[in-house]
């Protein structure tokens, strides 16, 4: 009897602390998604950058001057804020005269400009406040990669040229490519001195594997409707017809890029630089790709120090749910078969 009581007694206490371990995971769950319908999914984040390089001045100051220096200092900048003051009562001071915000945003692109959809929500905000004494700067990280993506990634640009607002682009790396037809669109492009810069040219490949299927007895069938439905194949024959059609659309892209560069940098001989390669910023700067030398870093340090003169740092920012990270890697591999061409080809600039 006793065996049997603790038998059971053992039994109890494991079903008890199974029931008590599902219960916590359904809790946490629960809570899980619970805040993710607190939370808002889209995201708006602003920084002060004037507050971070004066933060990063009172920290060097801090560790590298002594108490009297910084005693002296204080004062000095208490005498400033004093006569800032004063001037302004005495109305010295343009009267009305509105305080300059420079609005920063960054895109950092990939083949598939997937930051785009970022970019589009980040102009969107700053456009509802943005007047023309204001500017945007825009930095430019990307190598380029498929043309409607950054056909819309440089329309997106264009809505604040449209409202009168003063763009500028900086180029601290590269922006090739479809990376320069987004940058073209600027007032202004700034790049540092080996930031790459241009590869104003068109390109379309896909692999072919129809000799390999023939070597081992196997056929390939597709059927399409529309003459041109499909240029190029990858298991199937190629034609010289399909080729020249292929390197027609290859041109009529090349010829829309080139036109694009044309009207918004006019200064440039599109036929010097229309020819796929690439140059570093002081070439770039004598080829008139660029207007300055420069790393968007003192761009915007040399901006703070006006006194008139507000820094603000945009980034939009997307909440991902449970689901949709755990399905992360399947899209993924869905997206490694495209970009391989199993369904889909894409020109790219």
């Amino acid at each position: 009897m006793l065996d049997f009581l603790a038998t059971y007694a053992l039994f109890l206490l494991k079903a008890i602390t199974i029931v008590a371990a599902i219960l916590l995971i359904f809790s946490g769950i629960a809570a899980v998604a619970g805040k993710n319908r607190i939370k808002p999914r889209e995201k708006i984040s602003i920084r002060n950058l004037n507050h971070k390089y004066e933060d990063l001045r009172n920290a060097i100051n801090a560790e590298t001057l002594t108490k009297q220096e910084l005693k002296e200092l204080e004062k000095k900048k208490k005498e400033e804020e004093k006569a800032k003051k004063k001037k302004q009562k005495k109305g010295k001071r343009c009267e009305g005269k509105e305080k300059k915000r420079i609005f920063v945003l960054s895109f950092n692109g990939d083949v598939d400009a997937n930051a785009v959809e970022t970019l589009r929500e980040e102009v969107t905000a700053v456009l509802t406040s943005a007047k023309p004494i204001d500017e945007v700067l825009v930095r430019v990280d990307s190598a380029g990669g498929v043309i409607h993506g950054y056909g819309l990634a440089a329309s997106q640009l264009q809505r604040i040229r449209d409202r009168k607002i003063p763009l500028t682009v900086a180029v601290d790396k590269v922006a090739a490519s479809g990376g320069y037809l987004m940058a073209c669109v600027a007032d202004k492009i700034v790049a540092a001195p080996f930031a790459i810069v241009g590869s104003i040219g068109v390109v379309a490949e896909i692999p072919n594997f129809n000799k390999l299927l023939k070597k081992h007895d196997v056929s390939y069938e597709q059927i399409t409707a529309g003459e041109y439905k499909r240029t190029l194949s990858m298991f199937g024959e190629n034609t010289p017809k399909g080729r020249k059609k292929m390197q027609e659309e290859v041109e009529e892209a090349h010829g829309l890029f080139k036109k694009f560069i044309a009207t918004h940098r006019p200064k440039v001989s599109i036929s010097k630089v229309s020819t796929g390669e690439h140059w570093y910023g002081t070439d770039a700067l004598r080829l008139k790709l660029i207007d300055e030398i420069i790393t968007s870093d003192d761009y915007l340090f040399n901006a703070s120090n006006c006194e008139d003169t507000s820094i603000y740092e945009i980034t939009y920012t997307i909440r991902k749910s449970i689901s949709e990270k755990f399905s992360f890697l399947a899209k993924a591999m869905r997206k490694g078969s495209e970009k391989a061409g199993l369904f889909k080809m894409f020109a790219k600039l």
